[in-house]
């Protein structure tokens, strides 16, 4: 794992500390068959770090022992990681829910024709990516022809019975802006998508997720080049909201990452930061089974001011109404 860069280890963050934990979020590795310009991973086709069986079996140990009961899968494409279906069907066999987060595109890889099946059958939430319901946002950002292939992968899904109404199979999907600017407000953003993806292609989906971009990687490295990275950063800060401090996913989530060492949330694993503790600089998963992290020190750092910006940020999307923002 990278060095933390001197910019983040200072701040005037607010301190915060973990409550009990309810999702153990892992990071299967970093191949992918995308490159998106916002990726706060780094992932690409090239990028061959991938979590191993037996780290996975550490990670099932983990949920077992802490009685953890969400499991939320991210990459890379983490279905690409070989380990990804022995994952799922061991922890949905001992009850747990799993979160799958899917960028569409990899619905449609040659050797993963089976896998919206495969999902459908044990019962994943599906969270997908699809920042646009307009094509040539999607593939400016993504890649060309990514927009096409999504709508491809969300009608497979569809068909399976994912986002349809009432009790079932849930499909979430993510929205992240294109540029340095905050989300819109979620609930007429999603109003805007169910509209415009149902009258245009007969799309269905459950719930739409805002994220805010994190000045972190690719990312940050656009806005350092084209010069918008401290307008950017005090975007950040003028909209930081107090009232998002509770609901920050940090406080109820462990971040795992492919080699198994822990961390208090993805971007923080991604900048090098690991979980706060005296014993050692980075702990490893194996190491927590019996560890009760509820009161710990959340180690925080300027990229912060993302997730607790205007309706605030995290894996579920914006932390609170705009009626309150």
């Amino acid at each position: 794992m990278q060095a933390t860069p001197a910019y983040f280890r200072h701040t005037d963050f607010p301190e915060l500390r973990r409550a009990k934990l309810e999702t153990l979020q892992i990071n299967l590795g970093y191949r992918c068959n995308q490159a998106c310009v916002h990726c706060h991973v780094d992932a690409g086709p090239n990028r061959t770090e991938e979590m191993s069986r037996g780290t996975v079996d550490d990670v099932l140990a983990f949920l077992s022992a802490s009685k953890v009961r969400t499991l939320d899968i991210t990459g890379g494409a983490p279905e690409l990681n070989p380990n990804f279906r022995y994952l799922v069907s061991i922890a949905r066999s001992r009850g747990v829910h799993v979160i799958d987060r899917c960028n569409l595109t990899i619905l449609l890889q040659p050797g993963q024709e089976d896998l919206a099946e495969y999902l459908a059958t044990q019962q994943v939430e599906v969270t997908a990516s699809l920042p646009c319901y307009l094509p040539q946002n999607v593939d400016r950002q993504r890649g060309k022809g990514v927009f096409s292939a999504s709508i491809e992968g969300l009608r497979k899904l569809n068909a399976l019975g994912y986002g349809q109404t009432g009790p079932g199979l849930l499909l979430n999907l993510v929205y992240n802006p294109q540029g340095p600017q905050l989300p819109p407000p979620q609930e007429r953003l999603e109003a805007d998508y169910r509209r415009r993806l149902f009258e245009d292609y007969g799309i269905l989906f459950n719930r739409l997720y805002t994220l805010t971009n994190m000045p972190i990687a690719r990312f940050r490295h656009t806005l350092v080049r084209t010069g918008g990275h401290e307008a950017y950063m005090q975007l950040l800060r003028n909209a930081f909201d107090e009232a998002n401090l509770e609901g920050v996913m940090c406080r109820t989530l462990l971040s795992v990452d492919w080699l198994g060492y822990v961390y208090d949330c993805d971007f923080n694993q991604m900048l090098g930061i690991p979980l706060s503790t005296a014993a050692r600089p980075r702990l490893h998963l194996s190491k927590l089974v019996s560890v009760d992290l509820e009161g710990n020190p959340i180690q925080v750092a300027d990229h912060c001011y993302g997730c607790t910006a205007g309706q605030g940020s995290g894996c579920s999307g914006a932390l609170r109404a705009a009626s309150t923002v």
